[in-house]
């Protein structure tokens, strides 16, 4: 029991604090967590060079290096901790922290304590003023169901302004007052103490605050009502919005420190009261002899300055207004001093509003004066300067620090120093003041003094804490005169917090009723983001010649440093043990000798047997009174418990093998099943462990299995009243006990039966032992199904510990269900290895049975005797009950075996690209886990595995053939619906389709195809949200979604699709296009929309898919019904998160014309980032009413455009489709052009590509563009790029056939001049030369350079001069030029031929 250090708290984001307060530290700093092993944060991890680096000074006023404010930031902060830690403040300069502490698992699983943010911001008012000191007092409740507890705390905040604010702990300001205009240097606070003695006088609580020449004091009781008051009234304006109200006065008393050069911190020590010795000398040495002194002596308030010139202060104020005692001096400063009368608070700020709080501020308030106060005396020391003073808990003592680095002890109430340690420079202090525990003293014979026995008053002791950052090394030291006791590296880089109150508002009665977890000392480390404490046990502060103890604590050491050794002789170690544990004499210090014993790993069991049997002996031989029953019982439960480790460790190392034979026909009688039953199950389980086998990883052979060390065992179990209790471990800690107990019965290597014996004698319950076996045979599964002859073994431990008592009732009431087999059931639904439950279920099935069976002879026999015909119907209902209750768990069982070997199957793909999400393993299933995951969880089980494997839905489809051979009536509606390649589908799927083919036999409800595919269309999406650059996941989400052949449960996904995913996406999208007026770069897709510019037009093309199966389904829905979703019979008590299903099913209907609107912008959108269209704003293309109604929500009527469109957006609408058009052509025709380098490929990566000039053409009809334009462009642009077959099958659906000729007549002249004009041939010119003047004019007027290919044959014109001829009738204007363009077309083509 020495001196330790212990960590209670964690900082769970402390790093998220600096940056608040350091802004300018924000940027060079890693993200990560600031938390790390607290073993390792001791003052060697910083590295000695950590002071000798230099990096460029930030623009700080502390002019600190930014690589030292990284680690040692706290230092210039003000800090605060409530000392029952629930509130720690943190600030620094205008900014402050509020952490609260939240109970939360650490990465290790074990829940602890950790301080988070909860509240931050900026708590000046004034401009420019800071934070100087900050104090979180806890306030008492005044509820009777928590008298003495802390109700709230309250945060008061000094500032350089002379204001002190008060707070709440979520930042509200409850009031303000400017006590002062110099800054506030400290704040400090004391609280209701009960006197430990008659004599000592009763302290009255209060709050002070020091300024640079003054000190005030406010009266607890008062600031405390106030403080209640104040909270009550913000919390009534903020209810009902009224501001205005004004808060109590407050008293206090302001003492102006007179004769003192500078104040830098101070201790108010409290009401004091002279001895009538202390009350003459005073008087004589400052009156002389003829001073008068009264007969009871006053009380005065004593207060300890520290700074400089004197070093130290000593300041008293006479309480009260009694007559001046001293000389005719003294009768001026008393008459000052009786005028300290109890000031009305001024300058009230807070509850006003915005412009009443600012029209204050610029007026200030009134300060009243401070009444002087001259110093009585003090410790000169020019050239010393103190830093800071703080006081002891019992009010007796003070530790002073000085800029020399040492730390002195002073006698507050004689005034005189009366230690000093030196080597602290910057150094921190604190007390711990320790109570005695009556309990741990051992009375002497011949000691007759008050404190020799367990009645009389406890003893107090006061230690010292002092941290000394420049060598990272915190101090515990023995007052007044005593030995350090404890020494601990820290790390430089902390700070000690001392709070010196506790809670305000207590009194002499409510104090008793609650003790406060409260901590004397924290030190806040922010390397290792922890707050410490430290223990120091009693016994510390007694000499060594008086303590016992001292002399048990050398031994306990000297017992520790001979367990680490390696013994070469166990039996001469044996006995230096032994008599190390005879020699301590107290029985706590002898417990924690033997607990260490034991947890030694070098000692064998026979050690640990022999030292417990020798102390044992000892302890009966003594006197009896002298005897600590507490140290008997427990060496009495240490040896049973070795005794049965010794006997269960003998069962195990026995050689014992069973020579039964076992066959199938043995494992059906004994699981009572019949030759088919049996086959199923042993072919369930065979697919199982073949495809669990197949993904499971490599687990190398354990040869300790059934092995535990004899520290490890008494470790695990205790001993309490005859009965053997586990304590909490872990599940692998479980697991390990239950197989030193069971494992080698399990494998039939050792005696079932004398090892159920051993147990229950010993006194462990059957219902432990029934935990403990099924933690065993849950989790060995991978032995247990290699070994089918351990299911006998189980079988028979099963009904051994069935006959047990307590274990079956036999008094059980018929009609409920037994408590034992209630638990096993349990342990089978929670366990994820479901084939290992498959199995126990059976066996408790029919062992159940075989109880049952058993009762109902006995209960048969006692009707036949008593001729009551109604006890074997109850008997047979309880059976049937109990019966019914296995059937459900074995058909759940079943099907979650079949569901996990479904989702442990893998397909044997090559796939080129595997996302990091497939990559990560899935969940292991239980019944548990099915019942719990609601309606759709089974099918969202699934679609997580297609999700992983990337099946095509038509995987799916393949799958249900054969469902639909074995039910030919249902229809077929919309099976070749978007149907895939058949390549995709043709890949190895070894045995997944019929597994997929029995889950469905097996789910005929749950997994349900539309339901399937509305799962699956779910985890896509929700997978692509994850990573958006992953535009296959919504591809293939897009294609889930068409195969749902319901068009209400299609609607309702593709809403919640839209609604969730998509639409702040696809606003984002549209604005910034808009912004740009093109498509945008891929850095600024990234930074609005959060993908890359390719992903970005996947996104909108997938976002044009489903809003037009939105479209389709709204149609389709009123021609069909909803489906009725059906569970499976032994699902019917499923638990849960409502289904993806049940809530497409409750979405309205959507307003189609606004999806037809959102249509429309989406295909604009998706044009511009296909084809890189540049100049387009696509909001442009929409008036005002249009504009207002995207990205409404789509079940919403809206107000669209209708009527007669402006003519200006029609003719910038033609103009954008007529762009459409030409970019479809050209990137049509640029990879048929140029095959070798393919443009198509990088711009479309995922899914087909859209049939633009239809799409166009569709637009068009919804922009109110005439469609013929559109046509007869796209008829242009194909003749344009030498499309010529492809345009006149185009021409076929152009209405103005006239126009389409004129247009066409223009390209041919184009390439006749391109072969006359361009080609500059001997023959091209003698043709021109023949040519009528009109059309050679013509010709010359026309622009080959528009021509996209100049490489057509001139037969191919010859086609088209032809066509036009054709189309154009003869009373047209260009009728006759075409005639002349046909002699040319022949006379160019002739030589050619």
């Amino acid at each position: 029991m020495a001196c330790s250090i212990v960590q209670f708290c964690y900082f769970q984001d402390l790093q998220a604090a600096r940056d608040f307060l350091f802004p300018h530290l924000r940027e060079e700093t890693p993200c990560g967590a600031v938390r790390r092993d607290p073993s390792k944060s001791n003052w060697e991890d910083d590295g000695w060079g950590a002071w000798e680096e230099t990096d460029p000074q930030e623009p700080e006023e502390e002019g600190n290096t930014c690589k030292t404010q990284k680690t040692s930031w706290l230092q210039d902060c003000v800090l605060s901790l409530s000392p029952t830690n629930d509130l720690m403040v943190i600030a620094r300069g205008q900014k402050a922290v509020f952490l609260v502490p939240k109970w939360k698992y650490s990465d290790k699983g074990k829940e602890e304590m950790q301080f988070a943010i909860g509240w931050s911001g900026s708590l000046n008012v004034e401009e420019g003023e800071r934070v100087t000191s900050a104090l979180c007092i806890p306030l008492a409740s005044q509820k009777r169901s928590s008298t003495g507890r802390p109700d709230w705390t309250c945060i008061v905040v000094g500032f350089t302004s002379g204001y002190v604010r008060f707070y709440t702990e979520n930042g509200v300001l409850l009031l303000a007052q400017l006590l002062n205009e110099d800054p506030a240097l400290q704040l400090k606070c004391r609280t209701s103490e009960i006197p430990r003695h008659p004599g000592v006088t009763e302290q009255n609580e209060e709050l002070s605050i020091l300024y640079p020449g003054a000190i005030v004091t406010i009266d607890g009781f008062s600031l405390f009502q106030s403080l209640r008051a104040c909270r009550n009234q913000v919390a009534k304006a903020a209810a009902s919005g009224n501001e205005n109200i004004q808060p109590p006065p407050l008293a206090y008393k302001k003492w102006g420190l007179q004769d003192i050069d500078t104040i830098i911190d101070y201790a108010s020590i409290g009401i004091m009261t002279l001895s009538p010795f202390d009350q003459m000398k005073t008087a004589s040495n400052i009156g002389g002899f003829n001073a008068a002194i009264k007969n009871s002596p006053p009380a005065m308030s004593q207060y300890i300055t520290v700074g400089s010139n004197p070093f130290t202060g000593f300041f008293y104020a006479l309480e009260g207004s009694s007559q001046p005692l001293l000389s005719h001096v003294a009768l001026a400063v008393a008459s000052k001093l009786t005028s300290a009368l109890f000031n009305a608070a001024s300058g009230w700020l807070g509850w006003k509003s915005k412009h009443e709080e600012e029209a204050v501020q610029k007026q200030k308030p009134k300060v009243e004066p401070a009444t002087p106060l001259a110093v009585r005396f003090g410790l000169p020391d020019s050239r010393r300067h103190g830093e800071s003073i703080c006081l002891s808990p019992c009010n007796t003592l003070a530790a002073v620090t000085d800029d020399f680095g040492r730390v002195i002890l002073l006698d507050v109430a004689r005034g005189i120093a009366i230690r000093m340690w030196k080597g602290y420079r910057d150094g921190q202090i604190g007390w711990i003041q320790i109570v005695e525990d009556l309990h741990e003293r051992v009375p002497e014979k011949a000691d007759f003094s008050p404190f020799g026995n367990t009645q009389g008053p406890s003893r107090v002791a006061q230690f010292l804490v002092i941290y000394a950052p420049r060598r990272g090394i915190l101090e515990v030291w023995s007052t007044q005169q005593g030995p350090r006791v404890g020494a601990f590296n820290v790390g430089k880089h902390c700070r000690l917090l001392y709070p010196g109150y506790k809670i305000m508002g207590l009194n002499n009665v409510t104090s008793q009723s609650w003790q406060p977890q409260t901590y004397q000392i924290c030190l806040v480390d922010p390397v290792s983001g922890s707050v410490k404490t430290v223990n120091v046990p009693f016994h510390l502060a007694l000499s060594d010649k008086k303590c016992e103890r001292a002399k048990d604590m050398h031994l306990v050491k000297k017992l520790a440093v001979l367990l680490k050794t390696r013994p070469p002789n166990l039996d001469l170690v044996e006995t230096q043990i032994k008599e190390l544990i005879l020699d301590i004499k107290y029985p706590a210090t002898k417990k924690q000798a033997l607990e260490s014993i034991f947890a030694s790993e070098r000692l064998p069991f026979s050690c640990f047997r022999n030292i417990t049997q020798t102390l044992m002996d000892t302890l009966k031989n003594q006197e009896l009174e002298s005897v600590d029953e507490g140290l008997l019982q427990f060496c009495a439960n240490k040896l049973k418990l070795l005794h049965l480790y010794e006997s269960v460790c003998q069962l195990n190392s026995l050689d014992f093998h069973s020579d039964t034979p076992f066959s199938d026909n043995d494992l059906a009688v004994l699981l009572r099943l019949d030759e088919k039953e049996l086959l199923k199950l042993q072919a369930l389980l065979e697919k199982y462990k073949e495809e669990k086998t197949r993904t499971a990883t490599v687990r190398f052979s354990d040869d300790k299995d059934g092995v535990l060390p004899v520290k490890t065992f008494l470790e695990y179990l205790e001993y309490e009243k005859d009965v053997i209790n586990i304590k909490k471990i872990s599940e692998e800690e479980y697991v390990a006990l239950g197989s030193f107990f069971f494992w080698k019965c399990l494998h039939g290597e050792s005696s079932t039966e004398d090892m159920c014996h051993t147990l229950e004698s010993a006194g462990l319950s059957p219902q432990l032992l029934l935990s403990l076996l099924l933690s065993v045979w849950l989790s060995k599964e991978k032995d247990i199904l290699d070994k089918p002859r351990s299911v006998c073994c189980l079988h028979t431990m099963l009904s051994l510990l069935s006959k047990m008592k307590v274990a079956v009732d036999e008094t059980w009431d018929s009609q409920s269900v037994s408590p034992w087999w209630q638990q096993m059931r349990m342990a089978c639904v929670q366990s994820e290895n479901n084939g290992a439950a498959l199995l126990s279920a059976h066996v408790g099935h029919s062992v159940a049975a075989q109880i049952s069976n058993i009762m109902t002879e006995k209960k048969f026999s006692q009707t036949v005797l008593g001729a009551d015909s109604e006890a074997l119907t109850d008997s047979w209902e309880a059976l049937s009950l109990d019966t019914e209750y296995w059937k459900l768990l074995l058909k759940q069982l079943e099907d979650c075996l079949i569901l996990q070997t479904l989702l442990h199957s893998k397909a044997d793909s090559s796939a080129s690209k595997v996302s990091l999400l497939q990559a990560e393993p899935l969940p292991r299933l239980s019944v548990k886990k099915l019942l719990e995951g609601g309606k759709g969880g089974i099918a969202d089980s699934v679609a997580k595995w297609i999700f992983k494997q990337d099946f095509s839905p038509e995987v799916l489809k393949l799958a249900n053939k054969e469902r639909d051979a074995e039910n030919p009536d249902e229809p077929k509606e919309g099976i070749n619906r978007d149907l895939l390649e058949v390549s995709e589908v043709d890949m190895n799927l070894g045995a997944i389709p019929d597994l997929l083919h029995l889950a469905y036999k097996q789910f005929p409800c749950s997994l349900e195809l539309d339901m399937l595919h509305a799962h699956c269309c779910w985890e896509y999406v929700v997978q692509w949200n994850k990573d958006p650059e992953e535009a296959r996941f919504f591809v293939r989400s897009i294609e889930h979604l068409k195969h749902i052949l319901n068009a209400h449960v299609q609607n309702g996904i593709a809403l919640m699709m839209w609604n969730t995913f998509l639409v702040k996406r696809f606003s984002a999208a549209t604005y910034l296009m808009d912004k740009v007026g093109k498509s945008p770069k891929d850095r600024l897709c990234r930074r609005d929309v959060g993908m890359s510019d390719t992903a970005m037009t996947s996104f909108l093309g997938s976002c044009l898919d489903l809003l037009q199966t939105l479209m389709e389904a709204d149609v389709s829905r009123d021609e069909m019904q909803a489906p009725v979703l059906d569970t499976e019979d032994a699902w019917l008590t499923v638990e849960g998160p409502t289904s993806i299903v049940e809530l497409a099913l409750e979405q309205k209907h959507v307003h189609y014309p606004l999806v037809e609107h959102h249509s429309v912008l989406c295909s604009v959108l998706y044009a511009i980032m296909r084809f890189s269209l540049k100049a387009v704003k696509p909001l442009s293309l929409f008036d005002s009413k249009g504009k207002n109604a995207f990205f409404k929500d789509l079940t919403s009527i809206q107000l669209l455009p209708s009527g007669e469109m402006d003519p200006n957006f029609i003719s910038v609408r033609q103009q954008f489709l007529l762009k459409v058009v030409s970019a479809a052509v050209q990137a049509q025709h640029s990879v048929v052009k140029d095959r070798e380098s393919p443009e198509e490929a990088p711009t479309t990566p995922f899914g087909k590509d859209q049939d633009w000039p239809v799409l166009a053409v569709d637009l068009a009809h919804h922009l109110q563009v005439s469609e013929d334009v559109v046509r007869r462009h796209y008829v242009g642009e194909l003749y344009n790029y030498g499309a010529d077959h492809l345009g006149e099958e185009a021409s076929l659906q152009v209405h103005d056939k006239e126009v389409l000729a004129s247009q066409l007549l223009v390209l041919t002249g184009q390439r006749l001049a391109h072969a006359l004009l361009h080609a500059q041939t001997r023959g091209g010119m003698e043709l021109l030369a023949r040519l009528p003047p009109t059309l050679c004019t013509w010709l010359k007027a026309m622009n080959p350079q528009d021509l996209q290919n100049t490489e057509v044959p001139i037969a191919t014109t010859a086609k088209l001069v032809n066509k036009v001829i054709e189309l154009l009738p003869e009373n047209h204007g260009q009728y006759s030029l075409a005639l002349h363009l046909i002699e040319a077309v022949e006379a160019v083509s002739i030589p050619s031929l």
